[in-house]
């Protein structure tokens, strides 16, 4: 049996880009596409090897509210692909983004919002494990959502470690899940450095 890192996308690359701003990155010098996830993965998970690494992203659409935005969004998450699939992650798309239309001072404007990505994660996890083709799962999320098949896999015998950030770890995933490791944000600096 092995051990499987499973990494909702989205909520990566969100609190990635928190822990450059937290740092003082600005914020038009933050450049997700040159992020080497491979080498940060490696330099935090000191001794484990790790059979597969799954990067968990939403199906982007082209909306006709939003035009320019979907193309941006559509286009960043193809290059993104391609850096992560050279790094030797599976870029697993499951769920949707969907637009939402929010109303402030009489103008709309609109927020992209993921659904789905954490069941095919919970899902996934389930399955891997009943099929005992996993006997360490390496969950890097923040959604508490996952904590009923963390529960479950940890039952049949499977060890969790949380893989989360120094500056807002998940108190429920880590009390759920057997390990805690955390990202610092020296360590996603060194690896996600400024556009010049």
């Amino acid at each position: 049996m092995d051990t499987y890192l499973f990494i909702d996308g989205e909520n990566l690359l969100y609190k990635v880009k928190d822990a450059l701003r937290e740092i003082g990155t600005p914020k038009h010098k933050i450049d997700l596409n040159n992020l080497d996830l491979s080498s940060l993965i490696a330099e935090v998970l000191v001794g484990y090897t790790i059979a597969k690494k799954t990067f968990y992203a939403a199906k982007l659409k082209m909306f006709k509210e939003t035009k320019e935005k979907s193309r941006i969004l559509i286009h960043k998450q193809r290059v993104l692909k391609q850096n992560l699939e050279r790094q030797g992650f599976e870029f697993l798309i499951a769920g949707n983004v969907r637009p939402q239309a929010v109303s402030t001072d009489g103008k709309t404007t609109y927020v992209f919002k993921e659904k789905g990505v954490d069941v095919k994660i919970a899902v996934d996890l389930v399955s891997l494990c009943c099929d005992k083709k996993i006997d360490t799962a390496i969950l890097c999320s923040s959604d508490s959502d996952l904590q009923p098949a963390i529960t479950e896999i940890k039952r049949r015998g499977v060890k969790v470690v949380y893989l989360g950030f120094e500056i807002s770890p998940n108190k429920g995933l880590t009390f759920t899940c057997d390990k805690t490791i955390l990202f610092r944000n020296s360590e996603i600096l060194k690896h996600c450095p400024p556009k010049h």
